[in-house]
């Protein structure tokens, strides 16, 4: 890429549920593991340092009592933002190393604090979940879309006054789950609020390309200054990557994932990308899946 690539670690695991009761969440190891894959230096990266995760515990939190870690969610997206926001600014690529979903906060609000911003959501699962369509609100990383766009409880869903950080609109929800495999099922809802959004069967039936020109069309529609590429690792199938949190049948397969995402993070109005989910924790020892997502990226970043 002819802009300036800054890779910048965001090991927050702080919107996942526990894998196991006294547990936590192996997610916040993935900028380790692609960064032993020698993925910064495939991208002749600038390294853009760490933003400390703050410390995962849920206390005495019970399901009723709404987002746990909302405070500290909250004042980790600010300081992601005060990261990521001098980099757009100066005209960086950023590429950020989470962590689960719920670091979409951060970087939208950096995006929300310069302008208009639209993003490109590729994700195995729809993460809207909000206290209208569940009874489940706990873990904001299957919140994080909806929480962005507004929607959920106030102090994650409208930081610093500026939600919602992306109008729906400006999103496009790519390579969920085809409703028969996607657990809470809002693609009515999705429809209903003009989110564009397009299941495994969608790009398999259209072919990955015509899906990524249709959602380039959106983002890069007059109006907007630019878009932010989300990647969340379970949108592969569990066949091929099993090391995520919430592995579910029926995902893309890496030839797939790659034809999507390449237009989107070529195009000159994407801002940044982000990588979130994989769990090094669940990975074989030969990390087989930080590689194959290390030489995805290197392929489509490079």
């Amino acid at each position: 890429m002819s802009r300036r690539t800054v890779v910048i670690e965001a090991p927050a695991n702080l919107g996942l549920r526990p894998p196991a009761p006294g547990t936590v969440p192996g997610c916040g190891k993935l900028p380790g593991a692609l960064r032993d894959q020698g993925l910064p230096r495939a991208l002749d990266a600038v390294d853009g340092g760490v933003v400390v995760a703050p410390r995962y515990d849920l206390g005495g939190w019970e399901p009723g009592d709404g987002v746990f870690h909302a405070k500290q969610l909250a004042g980790y997206a600010r300081r992601l933002a005060d990261r990521l926001e001098g980099h757009v600014r100066a005209g960086d690529f950023p590429v950020v190393l989470g962590g689960d979903c719920s670091i979409v906060l951060g970087t939208a609000l950096a995006l929300r604090r310069i302008g208009r911003y639209g993003l490109a959501y590729l994700d195995g699962h729809d993460d809207f979940r909000h206290p209208g369509n569940s009874t489940r609100i706990g873990a904001a990383g299957g919140e994080a879309l909806a929480l962005v766009t507004g929607r959920g409880q106030r102090d994650l869903a409208d930081l610093e006054g500026r939600g919602p950080l992306v109008r729906d609109a400006d999103v496009a929800l790519l390579g969920l789950r085809d409703p028969e495999n996607e657990p809470e099922n809002v693609f009515d809802e999705l429809a209903e609020h003009g989110i564009a959004h397009a299941a495994v069967a969608t790009v398999r039936e259209r072919g990955a390309q015509a899906v990524a020109r249709e959602a380039l069309d959106r983002l890069e529609a007059g109006g907007r200054d630019g878009f932010w590429v989300h990647l969340d690792a379970d949108v592969l199938d569990p066949t091929v990557l099993p090391a995520v949190d919430s592995a579910e049948p029926g995902g893309l397969f890496p030839g797939e994932l790659r034809a999507l995402l390449a237009p989107l993070v070529a195009s000159p109005r994407c801002a940044g990308f982000q990588l979130t989910v994989y769990d090094p924790d669940r990975d074989a020892a030969e990390m087989p899946g930080a590689r194959l997502l290390a030489e995805l990226l290197t392929e489509v970043l490079r």
